[in-house]
């Protein structure tokens, strides 16, 4: 019988950190990765040697990351492993290092995230096999045609859609980990560089640099290290699906999405009615439609009308990308799925600040990438 991790020990995220996402500078991919270790360490209360395992995610800085960034914190000995998902990557990292301590080989783990810009370069594209797309329809535009047919199919207008940047604007505006701290109007967002189809500059999110650590401990660890339980967060569920062939499906990665939530919710044991967060994968805003949809927040063609009303809002039924999410926070790949385990985190914990969504006690975390891989978390407030 295939075991989940709720069958196994129970884990718990105990330290969480981050450099903000920003735009490039000349800041070394080894003082992002630092920072946000060293904040996750001061977070849980621990030092690095009670650190037993390590993955870092990430998908544009090149070979053997994690030694240059870690070994200026100690040469311990644990094992190091690199993680590269495309955008799922910190996700990933995170899920397999929940996965050391739910299996016993460490009572302690630390999963980093961390990426400065650099081009992709897709093994896809280079696998000699023609792809009748190719360069023809890149992801900006895939999603554009995505948002022109659901606008079409349901009868949705543009600004709806753009909607989902003024929200997420407003909560990035809050978070000083965002790399877009600025609260937009409709008007702006609409009035904004047309990057493709209806989609403007603010409805895609920007790709720049960061880190974000987390790190996970069994119970056993948290009472060796005297970790403050109060402030422990429990993973309940963490579920890793790649796409599959999705006949007459318009959208794989909604489809994906679908399909890796539903097995979250039976693994965890709750619904999307229980769910009082979610940071998920809002690269376009349309995606953001499509994913709450997907994830039966609401019906098909109803996910614009849901976040019209407000409930997705902090201090809504489920507040949605209260960090900003990619949109507002950033995505500077290798950190972001790492960063949405932060937030959650945060928000469970009641730490928030001027973005806590209240009486917080269940979220969940979801990224999707190129592949097509989507990695999905669900964590709980209280140990």
């Amino acid at each position: 019988m295939k075991k989940t991790i709720k069958d196994m020990r129970p884990v718990y995220v105990v330290g969480i950190g981050l450099h903000k996402y920003q735009y490039m500078s000349e800041t070394t991919f080894v003082t992002l990765g630092l920072t946000a270790v060293r904040e996750a360490l001061a977070d849980a209360g621990i030092a690095y040697p009670d650190v037993e395992s390590a993955y870092t995610g990430t998908a544009l800085i090149g070979m053997a990351v994690s030694r240059p960034i870690l070994r200026h914190l100690g040469a311990s000995g644990i094992p190091m492993a690199q993680v590269e998902n495309a955008s799922a990557s910190g996700s990933t990292a995170f899920r397999h290092a929940c996965l050391d301590v739910a299996s016993g080989i460490s009572d302690v783990a630390l999963a980093l995230g961390v990426d400065k810009p650099a081009p992709l370069a897709a093994a896809a594209s280079k696998a000699n096999i023609r792809d009748l797309v190719g360069a023809r329809v890149v992801p900006f535009t895939h999603f554009a045609l995505l948002a022109n047919e659901y606008m079409n199919r349901y009868g949705v207008k543009a600004e709806q859609v753009a909607a989902v940047a003024v929200k997420n604007n407003r909560n990035g505006a809050r978070n000083p980990y965002a790399q877009r701290q600025k609260a937009v109007t409709l008007e702006e967002v609409m009035a904004g560089s047309p990057i493709s189809g209806s989609l403007t500059k603010l409805q895609c999110c920007p790709v720049g640099e960061g880190a974000a650590a987390v790190i996970v401990a069994s119970e056993d660890g948290i009472a060796k290290l005297g970790i403050d339980r109060k402030r422990a967060v429990k993973v309940i569920a963490s579920v890793t699906r790649t796409e599959r062939v999705y006949r007459g499906a318009k959208n794989f990665d909604a489809e994906l999405t679908r399909e890796t939530v539903a097995q979250a919710y039976e693994e965890a044991a709750v619904g999307p009615k229980d769910l009082n967060l979610i940071e998920l994968h809002d690269a376009f805003t349309i995606e953001e439609l499509l994913y709450v949809e997907a994830m039966g927040l609401c019906g098909e063609g109803e996910g614009a009308a849901m976040i019209g009303s407000g409930a997705t809002d902090i201090g809504g039924k489920c507040a949605i990308s209260a960090s900003g999410g990619l949109l507002a926070m950033g995505h500077p790949i290798g950190p972001t799925g790492a960063g949405q385990i932060a937030e959650i985190t945060r928000q469970l914990r009641g730490e928030a600040g001027a973005r806590q969504q209240p009486n917080a006690r269940l979220g969940l975390a979801h990224m999707v990438g190129i592949g097509a891989v989507c990695v999905v978390h669900i964590l709980q407030k209280g140990a």
